[in-house]
């Protein structure tokens, strides 16, 4: 295959495309209805003048068949008168008049033959015209469902994309949780092991702590305070064995 001839491949392959992705099927429906109607109606037209026609003939057929007998009783006439020449015209008259005739009723019967044929095609196109209709619709309304079927199908693919950025967006979002969650909890074995000075305690154990300081200081109290009882019971008890003795 030569240069040209690949050229012009690739020139109607991309024409078809073009032609294909500009053409709309419900307006091609349309233009098709439109030009079977436009058919019809000059089908219609052509009956209309096809009957005026054989109108016409079938007047022209009527006013011979009036002429001939006229003609007939000229030549009868001029004969009786011994006028054999105006009788030879009267005769050619009507011979004439018979061709003419006969030449009509041909034209008559051609005429109503085409008069048939026309109204049996506007039978058959009327009958199509309607079938078309019903195909129309059923192809339009198929057309309508694939058209929104698709349009879904493309904003799925769409939200699909974008669902896919979100999900990692959120993906990275839990590790940064995630992150943030064991970095706090060994911030909390930290402190738990005193690994941060003045951060040993929380607030519950410094009460905790205090509480047990106040309750240890309480029982060293008590501690000595009978320590000095016992010390003071002994005293006492020297003091009166000496007095005895």
């Amino acid at each position: 295959m030569g240069f040209f001839s690949r050229l012009w491949m690739v020139i109607r392959a991309k024409s078809n495309r073009a032609l294909n992705s500009a053409e709309n099927p419900l307006e091609m429906l349309e233009y098709a209805d439109d030009q079977q109607r436009e058919l019809l109606r000059r089908v219609k037209q052509g009956i209309i003048e096809v009957a005026i026609s054989k109108r016409q003939l079938q007047q022209h057929v009527g006013s011979l068949e009036k002429r001939i007998p006229e003609l007939e009783k000229q030549a009868q006439n001029a004969a009786g008168l011994e006028r054999d020449d105006l009788a030879r015209i009267a005769l050619e008259r009507k011979q004439a008049a018979l061709r003419e005739l006969d030449r009509l009723m041909t034209q008559v019967q051609e005429v109503e033959l085409e008069e048939q044929q026309l109204v049996s095609a506007e039978q058959r196109l009327a009958s199509r015209i309607e079938e078309f209709k019903t195909r129309r619709q059923t192809l339009s309304a198929r057309y309508t469902a694939a058209e929104a079927q698709a349009m879904v199908k493309e904003s799925l693919t769409n939200v699909s994309g974008e669902f896919a950025q979100l999900s990692m967006a959120v993906g990275r979002a839990e590790e940064k949780i995630e992150y943030m969650i064991a970095r706090a909890s060994a911030m909390d074995d930290l402190i738990e092991s005193d690994g941060i000075t003045g951060l040993s305690y929380t607030s519950v154990d410094v009460v905790e702590r205090e509480l047990t300081e106040i309750e240890a200081r309480e029982a060293v109290d008590r501690d000595l305070k009978q320590l000095q009882a016992s010390f003071e019971k002994d005293d006492t008890a020297g003091s009166e064995a000496t007095a005895r003795g």
